[in-house]
């Protein structure tokens, strides 16, 4: 690539790229240069080249003044003594290679740094050719040996590289080849081809020896000097070429001779044959190129070459001996591809299931089993500092565009960058985010009797709020309303409690505050307030519990993403139409805390409370209300904010284009050791786990998506965006999700919020993996030990707030969160300020490192099963018996159904046609060849869409953006389908308006419900099969 050093012969040039003075006269340069010509013993050009060896170094990323200030100093002294230290300047002359600007004189806009030729030339080239050249970018020549410099280039190419295209630097580890393979390259090329008209001259150059280089000292650390030109150079290389002819077992050899006399200037062939051990004299004539003369002044020009005419006649067996090698290699290759099971070479590395070897597997070394890949991911990923990680990033402010964030961010970018990833890149979004108004905070006041503002009551924790609340005021009587659920709404509906125009108190858990407010809006309340009970937390004394004064955070939009640019993605701070997310809330939210809600629960009258209602808080028994009235006013305020998310990618051997995602929320409103800093240390180790194993030569089959996202405390913000900036295209390249938010709250049980499609790979998985908390058993030993129904104690699905649920009911790609939970309740400071590492670590008496340890283990190994095998691991099946399952819930309507002149035929037939289409699937499967790469990629293709068929192409994403018929939300699901069968058998007095519909159950809405569930299902039944759409289908 760069055959010749630093443009030493121009030392001018040099003190322009220094920029500053280093030397009593100007630049080093000049020092140089002036010394070179003060000495007859010293030529300039082997000090540059001796200084250019020792001193200088690439950096690894663009030039920064502050980076380079802090630079170790090298000492360097010249020949005739002058001698300094020079530091900054180290990086800031091969800085011109890459970034042409910092040469003064030299206008970057006209020349192209390294990386940039690079893509440049490259894309002047044909489409199709461009995916060879991205793999083999050849790095040779003098400069190429700079230290750093393949390192920054390999960087900035990854950088520029499209992700289509697979990336590959060759560098030699030999000095001497990268220095003078061009040379040795043109030479061959030369020799086999002539070239008619006018061309390149070969003349002799005379040339005596120069002197050699004494009195330089250097670094003892520093390489040898290596010269690109000169008599040095060319000494050296006639050494070589004498040993490497002394070893050569060939007697008779083609010797080329300069001609002295009358033609000299000619070469001519003579053959020699010398006897075993003799020496063979070899004679060297410096060469010079000059460029085409004018035709005239080639009249009588004596033929200078006549070497041409030999090559000529050696040409036709030069070629044909290629042609043989080439062939030979060819065909040994194809028998070695066939017989080693797609091992090609040793160095790739080929996962089988099984420990022992089978016929037709390659039993070499350098093939891979299952037990040894496992090993080495467990071996490497003891060597972290997990608990580090986890106690260092929860000790730093990183709320969503706060600075705290964006230093962590850019920390979080240069892990990456330090390990062996292909790519790291980030995504900034603008999004809108609420927080409180610190002039104007929130307040609540109890009412005179007048219906006025009277006393407030102390928020006691006034930081605490919950973002995308409806700001402004709200008055009414107080409610309890125990966990503000449906049920327990329309329970005191039927108790005579009336709900409209009420401040609801509920209780933090069980569900969402999202879906209490939405609950409480439906129910025609005024406003919500939601307190932590204790009662809903741990009573062990040996265990921390949470404050009486603190509160507990959390948003209330019911849904996900950016709700002010709901189905777009916020890039660049795009305008949007003025449309906001059906999912905010209308009426306001506030969080308070216990003591203040003891405070309210006091003055409540009307009814007790049922039993399974009361808390612990002190005092007399929970009554329902209504009580006295209270004002309640929320000022929070909308800002714009970038968010940045941060991907890190290790490129797949067979399916580069096809990615496991795992991911971990970074940002938290609190501490949020729980929160986000063990996802986020357990997402950092796993990084350097997989490179760690990436540079003992393992390669997925599929590539590796690493992504640190921001702005999930508010509703998986930055995930939703990212995924609705690739909708269209993230069927057809993600594999499967997995969640690390929310991974450790306990060590008792263990929990899988999972898609159908991942159950029984987890199940695997599970009996690899030993328990943290029960020496000598696996996870699935732990679980069965307490349910035989080992998926009943452990499947959950997935809920809204968690970053996986929209990978899989918004965008069709499976999904999984793993969560370690306690036998008590909930851990108790999950979104408070006192989530921090050691109230975790108390909560966990100590084994947080161990139950860390074992997410990773799982969430690793499922990651070399997703991205390795042959076959994706999915059990597209399960979707079958999800279907059975809830048909035993619509039976029992059937009779209603059918004295209505209604049928569920359609979703019988349905289910059916999709358990034959997957029983035909799995049977072409077992009957296919695994080798056969095509064919499996095909059946892999089909296999990761069967989420993506299951979103109802019936419904638009902007106005029903999660339209999986299992998972989403909407009247095309089945749940919306089942909850109106409902109401042929329930009285709708009790129930929501949005429920009940003012007229119960209404038979054209059953029918398109019926319809939309319907035709998805059998799509996706069709797409599984392979076929093409039969509008014949017998229902």
């Amino acid at each position: 690539m760069f055959p010749k050093e630093l443009p030493s012969p121009a030392p001018g040039l040099l003190p322009q790229a220094v920029g500053r003075d280093r030397g009593p006269e100007g630049g080093w340069g000049v020092v140089l240069e002036r010394e070179a010509k003060s000495s007859p013993l010293l030529d300039s050009q082997e000090v540059i080249q001796d200084f250019q060896a020792s001193v200088l170094q690439v950096s690894d990323s663009p030039y920064d003044e502050q980076v380079a200030a802090q630079m170790p100093t090298v000492h360097y002294e010249m020949p005739n003594g002058y001698n300094t230290d020079y530091g900054a300047e180290r990086l800031r002359i091969p800085e011109g290679l890459f970034d042409p600007s910092n040469v003064k004189g030299l206008s970057g806009n006209t020349m192209l740094g390294v990386g940039h030729v690079v893509t440049t030339s490259i894309g002047m080239c044909d489409i199709d050719i461009r995916p060879g050249l991205y793999g083999s970018v050849i790095v040779t020549g003098g400069n190429t040996l700079l230290q750093g410099f393949t390192d920054r280039l390999n960087r900035e190419l990854s950088q520029k590289t499209p992700p289509s295209m697979r990336l590959k630097l060759i560098a030699s580890n030999s000095t001497m080849e990268r220095k003078f393979s061009p040379w040795i390259g043109g030479s061959i090329l030369a020799s086999l081809v002539r070239r008619k008209g006018p061309g390149l001259v070969l003349r002799p150059i005379p040339q005596p020896p120069p002197p050699p280089l004494t009195g330089t000292k250097r670094p003892k650390s520093a390489p040898s000097l290596q010269g690109s030109g000169g008599g040095t150079s060319m000494e050296r290389l006639r050494g070589l070429l004498q040993r490497a002819q002394q070893l050569s077992p060939q007697r008779s050899q083609n010797i080329y001779k300069r001609v002295e006399g009358p033609h000299q200037g000619r070469l001519e062939e003579e053959e020699e044959d010398r006897e075993e051990g003799a020496e063979l004299p070899v004679h060297f004539c410096p060469m010079e190129l000059k460029g085409p003369d004018s035709p005239g002044s080639r009249a009588g020009l004596p033929n200078l070459i006549p070497w041409a005419a030999a090559g000529r006649r050696a040409a036709p067996y030069l070629v044909l001996t290629a042609l043989l090698i080439f062939t030979g290699a060819f065909l040994l290759g194809y028998v070695a591809f066939r017989r080693s099971c797609q091992a090609c070479g040793d160095s790739l590395l080929v996962v089988s299931e099984d420990v022992n070897y089978e016929l037709g597997l390659d039993s070499r070394q350098g093939t891979l089993y299952w037990s040894d890949l496992q090993a080495m991911f467990l071996r490497l990923l003891g060597e972290g500092r997990l608990e580090d990680t986890i106690r260092e990033t929860s000790l730093r402010q990183r709320m969503a565009g706060s600075p705290g964030m964006a230093a962590l961010a850019q920390d979080v970018v240069a892990a990456l960058s330090r390990q062996k990833l292909d790519h790291v890149w980030t995504d900034t979004h603008y999004v809108g985010l609420q927080f409180p108004d610190l002039a104007h905070p929130n307040t609540l006041r109890w009412l005179d009797e007048t219906g006025r503002a009277g006393e407030q009551l102390p928020l006691e924790d006034p930081d605490a709020y919950c973002p995308y609340s409806a700001t402004g005021n709200a008055t009414g009587k107080l409610v309890y309303a125990h966990y503000g659920r449906p049920e327990d709404l329309q329970g005191l509906r039927a108790r005579g409690v009336e709900l409209t125009d009420s401040l609801l108190l509920v209780r933090v858990g069980v569900t969402s505050f999202a879906q209490k407010v939405a609950s409480a809006q439906d129910f025609g309340a005024k406003g919500v307030l939601i307190y932590p009970d204790p009662a809903d937390f741990s009573q062990d004394p040996h265990k921390p519990s949470l404050s009486s004064h603190r509160a507990v955070y959390g948003h209330v939009h019911l849904g996900t993403g950016d709700p002010y640019t709901p189905g777009f993605p916020s890039f660049n701070q795009t305008q949007f139409p003025p449309v906001a997310s059906s999912g905010l809330p209308s009426i306001p939210a506030q969080p308070i805390s216990a003591d203040i809600a003891f405070r309210l629960l006091r003055k409540l009258k009307g009814p007790v409370a049922p039993q399974e209602w009361q808390g612990r808080l002190p005092g007399s028994p929970y009554r329902l209300g209504p009580g006295p009235g209270l004002h309640l006013e929320v000022n929070n305020h909308r800002t714009s904010t970038p968010i940045s998310n941060i991907f890190g990618c290790i490129e797949g051997l067979a399916e580069p284009d096809h990615y496991v995602v795992i991911g971990a929320q970074r940002d938290a409103w609190g501490p949020g050791a729980a929160k986000s800093a063990v996802g986020t240390g357990i997402l950092l180790e796993l990084v350097r786990t997989f490179s760690s194993m990436v540079s003992n030569g393992f390669r997925p089959r599929r590539s590796l998506l690493f992504i640190s996202w921001d702005g999930g405390d508010f509703g998986s913000v930055g995930s939703t965006e990212w995924l609705e900036g690739y909708l269209s295209v993230l069927h057809l390249k993600a594999v499967a999700y997995v969640s690390l938010d929310n991974a450790v709250l306990g060590d008792d049980k263990f929990h899988a919020k999972t898609s159908p499609l991942l159950i029984s790979l987890i199940e695997n998985i599970l009996k690899q993996v030993d328990s943290p908390n029960h020496s000598g058993q696996t996870l699935y030993e732990q679980v069965v030990f307490t349910n035989p129904s080992w998926d009943a104690e452990v499947i959950r699905p997935l809920p809204m707030d968690s970053s996986a649920y929209s990978f899989t009911a918004f965008a069709g790609v499976p999904a999984v969160e793993f969560s370690f939970l306690e036998d008590d309740p909930a851990y108790p400071f999950l979104h408070t300020k006192e989530d921090t590492y050691e109230n975790l670590h108390k909560m966990l008496q100590g084994r947080l490192p161990a139950v860390a340890q074992a997410v990773a283990q799982l969430a690793g190994q499922l990651l070399i099963r997703l991205s390795h095998d042959h076959l994706l691991p999915f059990d597209f099946g399960r979707y079958g018996d999800v279907v059975l399952r809830h048909i035993g819930s619509l039976n029992e309507f059937s009779g209603d159904l059918k004295a209505r002149g209604l049928t569920l035929q359609w979703v019988y037939s349905a289910r059916g046609d999709y358990i034959r289409a997957a029983e035909k699937l799995r049977k072409e499967i077992y009957s296919s060849e695994e080798r056969d790469e095509r064919l499996m990629r095909m059946y892999n293709v089909r296999i990761m869409r069967v989420e993506y068929y299951l979103l109802s192409q019936y419904v638009s994403p902007a106005d029903f953006p999660f339209r999986h018929i299992f998972l989403g939300h909407g009247d095309h699901t089945l749940g919306a389908l089942l909850d109106h069968l409902q109401l042929l058998r329930s009285n709708s007095s009790g129930a929501s308006p949005k429920l009940s519909q003012a007229l119960g159950f209404q038979e054209s809405r059953f029918r398109r419900q019926l319809a939309l569930l319907t035709w998805t299902l059998q799509g996706a039944a069709n797409a599984l099969g392979g076929d093409v759409w039969n509008i014949d289908n017998n229902f």
